[in-house]
Order: structure tokens, then C-alpha cells, then sequence
């Protein structure tokens, strides 16, 4: 009798270009047009399609900046709608919770699912099933990508992104370095600017060369976790500092 191999699983649900998405769902005009949605106020770029991508537009840049490029290519603008991408990112999740109830809602257009329930050779192809779901129920594409961690899974989903499948699977797969060697230090699952830049100073521009260099890894990882709770401790002394004299008066 041949065993079903069930491993641990975990899937990240992206949303592409979800404010973006949002806007082409009720404005089928624009499906095809390089779009950008700016933040509150109208001040910086928050979500770009692939077309104002390809533009140069830069995600976060402020409108001012870009508007030469935005007016010269026609690129439509929106300002953002946010009680709009709340419905829509709650049809996502609902949706999700078709294949598992138990899910982790990480951002407004994120979320990690468990699939350990599926078997491996059948997990791609679930996750196929996922996205078309998505798709059919709330009209918003998106990118999955499947893997034994959280990070690894944020690897897969960037990787993911490029495909027209929209879904990768590093399940199963036993040698990750030609994967990992060539996802960049920034598009790491957690590693921001300041981070990045140390990691850079101290010879690490890959993903990979965290597996050589481990012990760099979990000391930075210690610092961040201590400077974390120095904050929130730095917060309440504020926070009480302030009371007491407000109670002064």
C-alpha cells in the first residue's frame, strides 16, 4: 500500500496590483491602460498596473514627480477608495476560506494559507484551482506561491508573479541555491532598506548566502527582536510620562 506524502505547506495569496485591480473591476475601460491609484490626498503612487510599470513610474514615488510621464502616456490616475479594496479584500479572504478556514489575513490584499492537508504532487495544481476561484468569485487576479516556510512561500509568490501560470511551488524541490541565488537580499520577507544596506555592507547581496552564513542571520534577527521591544518600551514611558502630566493639570 503506497503512502499519500503530505509535508508542510504553506501558500501566500497576492493580490496583483490590488488597488488597480479594484478600479478595473467596475472600469472595464481601462483593463488594457497603464493605471496608477495615489494615496490619500493624492500625494504618492500606492498601487501601478503592469503598463505604468513598465513606464518607469516607481511605487511609492509622489504624483508630482511623475507627472510628466503620467501625462504624456495617458495613464489613468485614481485617487484611492479604500471602503472599495476593504469589500473586495474580504470577498478574497471568504473565498480563500473555501480550501481552508484557517487562514492568516497579513495585509489588506495578502494572506497565507495552510494546504499540508493536500498531497505534494497535487499541491500546484490546488493552488491553480485557488487562483481561478479567486478570479471567478471576485474578479481579482492574483499570484501564489507554495512553499515549506513563510519566507520560502514570499520567494515562490515573487517568482510566481513573472509566470502566466501565477503560481510556483518549491515543493518537493531538494536543492533550492539556483532558486535562491537569484532573488536579491531587498526581496527578502521582512529585510527592509536599513537592513538591506546591512546585510550589503557585510557581503550578502543574495538570498542563498544567508544558508552560509547563518549564525550573521539569527544574531540580526536577536538585534531586531531587542530593539523591538526597546521601542515599545521607550513607547510606554512616553506614553505614561504624558499621563502623569496631564494630571498635573
Amino acid at each position: 500500500m503506497s503512502s499519500i506524502q503530505r509535508t508542510k505547506k504553506i501558500g501566500l495569496v497576492d493580490c496583483n496590483s490590488f488597488y488597480v485591480s479594484c478600479e478595473r473591476l467596475f472600469n472595464p475601460r481601462i483593463r488594457k491602460k497603464p493605471v496608477v491609484v495615489l494615496s490619500n490626498n493624492d500625494g504618492c503612487i500606492i498601487s501601478r498596473s503592469n503598463e505604468a510599470k513598465a513606464l518607469g513610474i516607481k511605487m511609492g514615488e509622489p504624483y508630482f514627480k511623475a507627472k510628466d510621464i503620467i501625462v504624456k502616456n495617458k495613464v489613468e490616475v485614481f485617487s484611492s477608495n479604500y471602503s472599495l479594496y476593504g469589500d473586495l479584500s474580504r470577498r478574497v479572504m471568504r473565498t480563500l476560506k473555501r480550501f481552508n478556514t484557517e487562514i492568516e489575513v497579513y495585509s489588506i490584499d495578502e494572506a497565507f494559507i495552510d494546504l499540508s492537508n493536500f498531497p505534494d504532487s497535487e499541491v500546484e495544481k490546488v493552488g491553480r484551482e485557488i487562483r481561478e476561484t479567486v478570479l471567478q468569485w471576485t474578479g481579482i487576479p492574483t499570484s501564489i506561491g507554495i512553499a515549506k516556510t513563510k519566507t520560502l512561500s514570499k520567494v515562490a509568490n515573487h517568482i510566481a508573479k513573472k509566470k502566466q501560470s501565477g503560481v510556483t511551488s518549491l515543493i518537493g524541490i531538494e536543492n533550492l541555491d539556483p532558486i535562491l541565488e537569484k532573488v536579491e537580499i531587498n526581496d527578502i520577507w521582512g529585510v527592509g532598506r536599513q537592513l538591506t544596506k546591512f546585510y550589503q555592507k557585510n557581503g550578502m547581496q543574495k538570498q542563498l548566502q544567508f544558508s552560509f552564513e547563518p549564525v550573521l542571520f539569527k544574531e540580526t534577527m536577536v538585534i531586531i527582536q531587542m530593539l523591538k521591544q526597546l521601542i515599545f518600551l521607550l513607547q510606554q514611558t512616553i506614553v505614561l510620562k504624558l499621563l502623569r502630566l496631564r494630571l498635573q493639570y
